[in-house]
């Protein structure tokens, strides 16, 4: 499974971005019925693999992240290109910075995918 979630809760329930939701749309995937939820403890457990956007994220979820959990928890620039990148926050920014995310989101999450194949 794999799902998104983010730290804050001030989206919880939201639709995403309307920019996000058109360039998804303009490569073939709907994204309109997803809703935001934010993280909670149980993730580490439900999923084998958490995935941070950016290093400020990482360290909150290193924070949040139970002694016990079995998730592993990377930085997605260090799991999909070997460095230590973050992925830019679009939301202030162009539709242009929201194509530009996605690519490389794409690139990256297919570098990830070839690992576990």
């Amino acid at each position: 499974m794999i799902a998104s979630a983010g730290i804050g809760n001030w989206h919880v329930g939201n639709p995403p971005d309307r920019r996000s939701i058109k360039v998804a749309a303009a490569n073939g995937i709907d994204i309109s019925r997803q809703r935001a939820r934010q993280v909670e403890p149980q993730d580490f457990e439900r999923f084998d693999l958490v995935v941070a956007m950016d290093r400020s994220n990482l360290a909150r979820l290193q924070a949040l992240r139970p002694q016990h959990a079995t998730a592993g928890l990377h930085l997605f620039a260090e799991l999909a290109f070997g460095t230590q990148d973050d992925v830019p926050d679009p939301y202030y920014g162009e539709t242009k910075d929201f194509e530009r995310v996605y690519s490389m989101l794409f690139s990256g999450c297919s570098a990830v995918v070839s690992k576990f194949e």
